[in-house]
């Protein structure tokens, strides 16, 4: 599509020295971190596949449907014109729009389709990173119906009836039974007014009424995507916290009892219709063994937080490309300032952070691929995932006000996408576990399966030797684990350092060498300041950006 210039010369001065808006680009072929990262990890398959989603993607029209999603969020429509309660959420256009081409690419379902040469867990994150710099509300609902397979296996009765349309491409916003759609999304609700995190504090309640089925009383405080087909939730019976599935319609063709009491009003993810919820005696499906409904829902939220680790780097990355895209343009005391040398800094030192989370979620969603005929990597896969959930969100909501402030005063107005990704930059580290929870839960990893300790540092192990900074973060993190038995009080520490020491494994494998140096020498031997563009002064930066954007 051609672009059309507007105005540059006025009645009082000429415009110039402003760069062109970021747009018509291919997300995936300039970005030659997940170029590398794909090609080591995934199916060379698929790297047709995500050329031709990149270019969609970075074209005009995409880019401002997304803008569009977003400026124009859901509305709760309780009841239609007759006064019949409908509970049902009317969008914008544009958020049908980026929900299709996110089905259409396959996003929810490659990596559970034995029919695709190109499927896999690494084929799934690798178009979630894509499509995520664009739109992120859209993702939930992707994410949660790619995940909620892993939770569905645990009742295959119920798997085989609504597997096809999971596993359909096909994206149908049309509010009616599973039966008459071409296309399913499913979500999940577990958390409560009074828990929030702790799930077994839960009190909605289900009494069988017959055939597996059952009859659920109660309330959840997030409910993200409420339009969705069914939803994995959480309710007791006289065995205890079970997991059920609750479709939006029930058998007999008439709506559930299952009402929308509000929409969030939330601080970013402004598409995506975050809700309340109320169950009145709505009809549901037990999933799993009864009693066991923990169990059984957090093999959906293992499979969640994969896109929980990867949405931050996504938002890192389109927040770099912005920042790199405009010092490549300004020009500031007769310099470019992709040449100054002080700006060099900071793009180099983000352009580190993000190069080292691709590899990370690359590497872990590989994992997820072998964890099908390896136990071993299923293991090491439910430690690492929320190893990298914790620090790659940590890492967001600064990396991204400092590709703001590479912009300047044009980065910190709404034509910008840069004020969007800010106040998505908090979310994912609040979504399936917040950072202490996340914390708590490795160490109960690290209790009861030690096994995945040794995974661990199995991993670590090629990259032994290689680099002075590494081997001493992984002596630190050897004597910190050592430190006693009660780790808690410094929980978030230890996360960190193992965070760091695997990130720092991966870029001495597997990235160019001015990557890894400055990696290590920085986030592994401390010489760093405590902001980004901290860096000493002897690395080579200039080959450190010639990875950031490829023309």
């Amino acid at each position: 599509m051609k672009a059309y210039r507007p105005r540059s010369n006025l009645t009082t001065h000429e415009v110039h020295n402003q760069p062109e808006p970021l747009c018509d680009y291919n997300l995936y072929l300039t970005d030659q971190p997940v170029q590398d990262a794909f090609t080591r990890f995934g199916k060379a398959s698929a790297g047709a596949r995500l050329t031709a989603f990149g270019a969609l993607l970075g074209s005009d029209d995409i880019l401002a449907q997304g803008d569009l999603a977003n400026k124009y969020p859901p509305k709760l429509k309780s009841f239609d014109q007759f006064g019949n309660r409908i509970d049902e959420v009317e969008f914008h256009p544009a958020y049908h729009k980026m929900m299709q081409i996110g089905s259409n690419a396959g996003i929810s379902s490659i990596a559970w389709r034995d029919d695709e040469a190109d499927q896999g867990h690494v084929t799934h994150a690798a178009l979630e990173y894509l499509q995520y710099q664009v739109e992120g509300g859209t993702c939930c609902p992707l994410t949660m119906t790619y995940a909620s397979v892993a939770a569905l296996r645990h009742q295959p009765d119920i798997l085989s009836q609504w597997l096809p349309g999971i596993l359909s491409c096909e994206y149908d916003p049309r509010s009616l039974p599973a039966d008459q759609k071409t296309g399913l999304t499913i979500g999940m609700a577990m958390t409560e007014k009074q828990g929030g995190s702790d799930v077994r504090s839960n009190s909605t309640t289900a009494t069988a009424i017959g055939d597996n089925m059952y009859e659920l009383l109660g309330h959840k405080w997030f409910c993200s995507a409420p339009m969705c087909d069914a939803f994995l939730t959480l309710a007791n019976t006289d065995q205890g916290l079970s997991c059920f599935l609750v479709p939006r319609w029930r058998e007999d063709g008439d709506r559930n009892s299952l009402q929308i009491m509000r929409l969030k009003d939330k601080l970013g993810n402004k598409s995506n219709a975050s809700s309340e919820i109320e169950y009145h005696h709505a009809q549901a499906r037990m999933v799993g063994v009864e009693g066991r409904g923990v169990a059984t829902i957090i093999d959906m939220v293992h499979h969640t937080r994969l896109d929980c680790c990867l949405a931050p780097i996504a938002l890192m990355r389109q927040a770099l490309s912005q920042a790199v895209h405009h010092c490549r343009q300004r020009t500031a005391f007769q310099k470019k300032l992709i040449d100054q040398p002080v700006m060099q800094a900071v793009l180099a030192d983000l352009a580190v952070e993000v190069e080292a989370g691709v590899l990370t979620f690359m590497h872990i969603a590989r994992k997820f691929d072998d964890s099908a005929e390896n136990s071993d990597a299923k293991t090491y896969a439910r430690l690492a995932v929320a190893v990298a959930k914790y620090w790659h969100n940590k890492r967001c909501p600064n990396f991204v006000y400092e590709a703001m402030e590479c912009l300047g005063g044009a980065g910190y107005v709404e034509e910008s996408i840069l004020p969007r990704l800010y106040r998505e930059a908090p979310l994912n580290s609040i979504w399936e576990g917040a950072g202490n929870v996340i914390c708590l839960d490795i160490l109960r990893t690290l209790q009861k399966e030690p096994r995945a300790l040794e995974l661990y540092f199995a991993e670590l192990t090629p990259a032994r030797g290689t680099n002075k900074h590494l081997d001493r973060a992984v002596s630190r993190l050897k004597d910190l684990l050592k430190s006693g038995d009660n780790h808690e009080p410094q929980a978030r520490r230890l996360v960190e350092q193992m965070a760091l020491c695997l990130q720092g494994a991966l870029v001495v494998q597997f990235a160019p060498a001015p990557v890894s140096d400055l990696f290590c020498a920085t986030r592994l031997g401390q010489d760093w300041g405590h902001a980004y563009g901290t860096i000493p002064p002897r690395h080579a930066v200039d080959q450190v950006l010639s990875r950031v954007w490829q023309d």
